[in-house]
């Protein structure tokens, strides 16, 4: 779970980002920038990370209404074992997605995702859970995500190679025997419902 004050600076960064993308009034202006440059201080000193670097993990600050980002992830199940992919970024596993691209729908970003991580083309199936990143036990982030996991099938027998720019690899493995996953992108949980999902006879949609 997010902490608080992390959580506070998140909505008063928000406040200020909104804020000026919509006010003319120049009095209004310089307040909405005072709470941007508090936020953004607040958010330097939780993270314990240089101020220019919190600027510039919101690229669209100011630059219309604020809202979350959406992170899309694929749960491709093939002979009771599951797909994951070794990030570049940090050498952990993870499910195959990312940041959902402007212009494409939810299931054509998870299967151009899949493809330029794993290699292999697959078809989406179902929505199985819908959650607030701030609410779960991710790796604290100063930006605000809706992650969106989706349950996904191969369409062909071809194995999965990392052939993309971000993941150096990816395979198959049963959920006893998971490897270490970069927890700022996906939990065992999301694994485990991945599993339950496919398996239920009346699955629901999990959502905060």
């Amino acid at each position: 779970m997010e902490n608080d004050w992390l959580t506070y600076a998140k909505k008063l960064q928000a406040i200020a980002s909104t804020g000026l993308h919509f006010s003319q009034d120049p009095h209004d202006r310089d307040r909405y920038d005072e709470i941007a440059n508090i936020a953004n201080e607040m958010l330097a000193r939780i993270g314990d990370i240089p101020v220019s670097r919190i600027k510039g993990l919101v690229s669209d600050f100011a630059k219309g209404y604020a809202t979350p980002r959406i992170d899309v992830r694929a749960a491709v199940i093939h002979e009771d074992r599951i797909l994951l992919v070794r990030e570049r970024a940090d050498g952990l596993w993870t499910l195959p997605g990312g940041y959902a691209e402007v212009g494409l729908s939810p299931r054509e970003n998870i299967l151009k995702e899949v493809h330029e991580e794993a290699g292999i083309h697959v078809n989406a199936t179902n929505l199985y859970a819908i959650r607030h990143k701030a609410r779960h036990d991710y790796d604290q982030d100063a930006r605000d995500f809706y992650k969106m996991f989706f349950l996904c099938k191969p369409r062909c027998k071809t194995p999965p190679s990392a052939t993309g720019a971000e993941t150096t690899a990816a395979a198959y493995f049963p959920p006893s025997d998971l490897p270490p996953l970069s927890t700022s992108r996906v939990l065992p949980r999301d694994i485990e419902d991945a599993f339950t999902y496919a398996a239920s006879a009346t699955p629901a949609i999990m959502f905060d």
